[in-house]
């Protein structure tokens, strides 16, 4: 057994070259191989979100507060709330992110292949992100 304490991880500013807008990212897990786990707390300031990404064996989101959007390439922005579980497919491009007026935080699941959790790609624009 292990036991990672509360507080003895450290919250950080997650890099503007994946995401827009102020986001915090304080991690669960991250699981040595050969498993390949791993789920951040993601908290999304009001406007925040990720830049378009895949992952290469799909990802889990549950929403634990607030309300915010998501996106996968040519659909609708979905409205996403708190209590809400997303699922994204493996590969599948997409995005997601606090409302315009409000914040919104989730823990994100992926599994790595071959190392990789996600593949970075461009940035949502103002007006992609305002539907």
């Amino acid at each position: 057994m292990k036991i990672i304490a509360c507080g003895s991880v450290p919250t950080i500013m997650a890099p503007e070259k994946y995401f827009t807008g102020r986001v915090l990212q304080t991690p669960i897990i991250e699981k040595e191989a050969p498993a390949r786990l791993r789920a951040t707390l993601v908290s999304f300031e009001p406007g925040a979100r990720t830049n378009w990404h895949t992952h290469p064996l799909g990802q889990t989101l549950y929403v634990t507060s607030g309300a915010g959007r998501a996106q996968t390439s040519g659909g609708p922005i979905q409205e996403i709330r708190a209590g809400d579980v997303i699922s994204f497919a493996p590969g599948e491009k997409h995005w997601h992110g606090a409302g315009a007026n409000t914040a919104m935080t989730h823990i994100a699941m992926q599994e790595a292949l071959d190392g990789v959790h996600a593949d970075w790609l461009e940035k949502v624009s103002d007006e992609q992100y305002g539907g």
